[in-house]
């Protein structure tokens, strides 16, 4: 092979060497990657969280027909998870609303004129006494819906029972009143000049007597009224400083009405608002935090003497608690915000008339299902489910008693 036939061959073969070269570097490196196969799911997920919480948070779950908002067709008589109508049983603003004894009427308070009503999901109203009690402040139910507690701006108050007209008045130094769920009992805060004369109270609800059950020092407003329907928690104290191990983690102490010493509730986060099963063996509570971009959300936990913390975890929904009931021991419903933004836990005032959507929460099977939209938006407050969940009452923004059909 001659000089000049080698050189030939060898510029042959750098030439093939760049163009081999080059296209491994495009098909390693620029080639398009193509586009995964389509598979359809309805799984949903979320944002990353701090991993201190991993295993405790979970996203809220969605299996409603409903579509979003910009298709949203006409709204349903019955709630199926879409835009749905609501009856406006009152003209006038309400307050303190419960279910009545026959586990469908509405008992509640009309400021207007000062007295107390029952009405019915035809809207059919009966006044509940003809004895009227102007400027009410605050009003709690006992568990039959037949006695009322009032708070009045003075600081007198009195138990009136709808069943014999009858009125007890109590000490004008007592507040934040909550009935005994088993006994004819209620109890209160008892605020003395002196701090140290300050106590939780259980009296009969007929004030023949009282019992100091639980001094509270300077740390009056520090403590929630509470009382479980298993007759073991009173109240729950806010008095710990937040401790380590978490963000923005803190312990709630619950109070036995014979100075039990349960143990503490870890939570994570502030403004710790609670709500009992209605067995007392669970406990619902929202808290705002740093994990949850400072918004409400919903927390679920045993609460038992013997299970007190155990099986603690969120629900996904970012809301109050007092936008929620309870309809049996498993079930909960929920006004969740339609659109609520960073920071809200802290500045609540602000946001207090977010339009909401309902969700249904079973705790059976973990999955929260939005329930309905109202077809007129609004916030919804002091929700009531009637005992065949058949009916969800509400407050709406001007505090008119409204009405929406579950089935």
């Amino acid at each position: 092979m001659s000089e000049r036939t080698k050189k030939i061959l060898l510029v042959c073969g750098f030439i093939l060497s760049v163009f081999v070269i080059a296209f491994t570097l495009y098909f390693l490196f620029f080639k398009p990657t193509p586009p995964p196969a389509s598979v359809e799911s309805d799984e949903t997920t979320t944002g990353g969280l701090p991993s201190a919480l991993e295993g405790l948070l979970r996203p809220p779950t969605d299996t409603g027909t409903g579509t979003s908002s910009g298709g949203l067709s006409e709204a349903d008589e019955v709630a199926r998870g879409g835009l749905t109508q609501t009856i406006e049983l009152t003209t006038s603003t309400i307050y303190n609303s419960i279910i009545g004894q026959d586990g469908k009427s509405m008992n509640y308070y009309n400021a207007s004129d000062g007295r107390f009503y029952t009405i019915d999901a035809e809207g059919n109203v009966i006044a509940l006494s003809e004895t009227q009690f102007p400027n009410v402040e605050s009003a709690n139910w006992n568990k039959d819906s037949e006695k009322v507690v009032m708070e009045f701006p003075d600081g007198s108050n009195i138990i009136y029972d709808f069943s014999t007209e009858k009125q007890i008045t109590l000490p004008t130094h007592w507040e934040d009143f909550d009935f005994s769920p088993v006994k004819d009992e209620i109890l209160a805060k008892s605020i003395a000049l002196d701090p140290n004369n300050n106590y939780l109270v259980i009296s009969s609800d007929d004030g023949s007597r009282s019992v100091s059950v639980q001094a509270l020092g300077e740390n009056a407003d520090k403590v929630d009224v509470a009382w479980s329907p298993n007759d073991q928690v009173i109240a729950f104290a806010q008095t710990s400083k937040s401790i380590q191990g978490g963000i923005d983690r803190t312990v709630i102490y619950p109070v036995g009405k014979n100075e039990e010493n349960f143990k503490g509730l870890v939570v994570e986060g502030i403004n710790f608002a609670p709500l009992w099963s209605p067995e007392g063996k669970k406990l619902l509570y929202s808290v705002t935090g740093s994990y949850s971009d400072d918004k409400p959300l919903l927390w679920i936990v045993d609460a038992t003497s013997s299970t007190m913390g155990d099986n603690r975890h969120s629900l996904g929904l970012n809301t109050w608690v007092d936008k929620c009931t309870w309809s049996s021991s498993t079930v909960i419903y929920c006004a969740v915000p339609l659109d609520l933004p960073k920071y809200a836990g802290l500045q609540r005032s602000l946001y207090e008339r977010e339009p909401d959507a309902i969700y249904k929460i079973n705790l059976s099977t973990g999955i929260s299902t939005l329930v309905g939209i109202p077809e007129e938006s609004t916030s919804m407050n002091n929700l009531q489910v009637s005992d065949d969940e058949s009916l969800l009452y509400f407050s709406n923004d001007s505090g008119q008693l409204e009405l929406m059909r579950l089935k």
